[in-house]
């Protein structure tokens, strides 16, 4: 690809991130605004909080396949590079913490950071939900439980002999989802 190209397909990614399920199913179904509501977060939990289960379902259906629809066809229709694929793993987290549309007032990016892994990286996925379910077991707070689970997929990478590109956009996008869950919630 050329380098017009591939900024064109960040941008892109970006777009996709920037689509918030929570922010459209408070307007069209619920005529709200969850940025207004609840922990003010407009992600998947909050919806559920304050709309209900089906919202938090349908937050959760819509900000994944935002995720896979361009990391499939990135990785599998076009075969990009995975530095590339990488830039707009990144891209997608950060429109969805930050969504022009929206003020740049988004989720926190759990539901992005799964399904980037759903698709680049299913083996340390499914540890990491091994791990959020026995963790749970033993200590109840879900929030850290999950924090601690969702730092096994870049291990798992890691341990798999995986590209370095990809163990470090899953550290990067840790890290900033674990950044936007400082304040609890």
């Amino acid at each position: 690809m050329i380098p017009l190209q591939e900024i064109i397909s960040i941008v892109i990614a970006y777009i996709f991130g920037c689509l918030n399920g929570a922010y459209y199913i408070g307007k069209l179904y619920y005529r709200q605004d969850i940025r207004e509501l609840g922990s003010t977060n407009a992600g998947a939990r909050n919806a559920g909080r304050v709309f209900s289960r089906s919202a938090f379902i349908f937050t959760v259906v819509i900000d994944a396949i935002k995720v896979i629809i361009p990391l499939i066809i990135a990785t599998k229709l076009l075969e990009m590079n995975s530095i590339l694929i990488a830039c707009m793993a990144i891209a997608l987290l950060l429109g969805h913490l930050w969504p022009v549309q929206l003020g740049f007032r988004g989720g926190k990016g759990v539901v992005v950071y799964l399904a980037a892994a759903l698709v680049l990286a299913p083996i340390p996925l499914l540890v990491c939900g091994v791990t959020i379910l026995i963790g749970y077991q033993i200590h109840k707070n879900l929030t850290l439980i999950a924090m601690i689970g969702f730092c096994t997929i870049p291990v798992g990478l890691l341990l798999l002999d995986r590209s370095i590109e990809l163990t470090a956009t899953f550290l990067i996008m840790l890290s900033i989802v674990v950044i936007m869950h400082r304040n609890g919630d």
